[in-house]
């Protein structure tokens, strides 16, 4: 994955190729907000203005690099107008072109997730609501969360929990059509930034 500079690099790339196009065309495709002057995109249940001056949340402060890079993929992969989106829900590894990131994403996703609430589902459970995760009626995990990354990108969380015979595990399911919207980097940026707020409230 890119380090900070390069993200930083990338980012003012990403603004001059947005002041190129007209963003405001792509709200209603997307079902996001639209203000004079910029457009309103919830993140995880956290709103952010993207103008072409930059990204920033409500209260002015700057968006993190990685969460200003996704939101440039964002507006920037947004096709011209919606194909038929798949219902299927897919693992990140099954996306064609995840191969070199499948291990990023795993370790610092899934395994971020397992380790810290093997034995503390509840906490889990708590946090994902502050994010605002729904909980979803599962028979075969302990825990399943729908979380919406971005308008057009829900997200589920499969989580079981440790016992006697198997450790914690944890599962991120997209659905198909998320690569429409995304491409594989920015895809992998919103696990991990799941993961992140989960942690880190």
């Amino acid at each position: 994955m890119q380090q900070a500079p390069v993200f930083e690099e990338t980012y003012q790339r990403y603004l001059g190729r947005l002041r190129a196009i007209d963003i405001f065309a792509r709200a209603e495709l997307l079902g996001i907000g639209r203000d004079e002057g910029f457009l309103r995109i919830p993140l995880y249940g956290r709103e952010y203005h993207v103008s072409y001056d930059g990204i920033s949340d409500p209260t002015g402060a700057e968006a993190t690099a990685a969460v200003r890079v996704v939101l440039c993929r964002y507006l920037l992969t947004c096709p011209d107008e919606l194909p038929p989106l798949s219902e299927r829900l897919v693992t990140y590894r099954e996306f064609k072109d995840a191969g070199p990131l499948v291990s990023y994403f795993t370790t610092n996703t899934n395994k971020i997730i397992e380790t810290t609430f093997a034995g503390r589902m509840p906490l889990l459970l708590q946090r994902a609501g502050s994010l605002g995760g729904e909980r979803l009626v599962s028979d075969t995990h302990d825990l399943s969360l729908r979380f919406v990354a971005l308008p057009r990108i829900p997200v589920l969380l499969n989580f079981n929990d440790r016992d006697d015979l198997f450790a914690a595990s944890a599962s991120v399911l997209y659905r198909a059509s998320a690569e429409v919207f995304l491409d594989m980097e920015s895809l992998a940026i919103t696990g991990t930034l799941l993961a992140g707020r989960l942690i880190r409230p």
